[in-house]
């Protein structure tokens, strides 16, 4: 099957099987390999991407339910430079091994898209479905609230 979308800002287009998953066409078919593969049960979070500004585990949907739609992977928050989020995460530790940062920093990102103000217990609650085995969370939550300001900031001029 054909499949078209917007990818961080870009259209793109796959040749995939039905049953392809969105993580799959990223990873094999469009070499977007900053998305990660876990468990393939949408359980740890790596795969996370941005479907139209929502968190979404790629590892889910199916390469053919992103038709039409705008996908954002880890690779798509930056240019040459770290986001602010990327560089706050590096700032404060927030990654070891750096195999759960993607999914992390994209369900962090589509948080601080909406709720810029959020608090710790409500990072906490949104990031609860990312795991990490290296950090202990404590740093991954202080990056993702020393963000939330630039995150208010463009907001505030939006």
């Amino acid at each position: 099957m054909q499949v078209e979308f917007e990818l961080n800002g870009q259209a793109v287009a796959a040749e995939v099987e039905a049953r392809t998953s969105l993580a799959d066409c990223l990873r094999d078919n469009l070499g977007k390999t900053g998305t990660h593969l876990g468990c393939e049960h949408g359980v740890c979070g790596a795969c996370t991407v941005l479907v139209n500004g929502d968190a979404v585990r790629a590892c889910l949907m199916l390469a053919v339910q992103a038709d039409g739609e705008k996908v954002v992977t880890v690779e798509g928050l930056s240019g040459d430079e770290l986001s602010p989020l990327q560089a706050s995460f590096r700032r404060h530790h927030a990654l070891q091994c750096g195999f759960c940062t993607p999914g992390l920093i994209t369900t962090a990102h589509a948080l601080l898209s909406s709720e810029p103000d959020a608090d710790a217990e409500r990072i906490r609650e949104v990031l609860s479905g990312n795991l990490c085995r290296c950090t202990g969370y404590v740093p991954i939550i202080e990056a993702v609230l020393d963000a939330g300001s630039f995150y208010a900031g463009q907001k505030e001029n939006a």
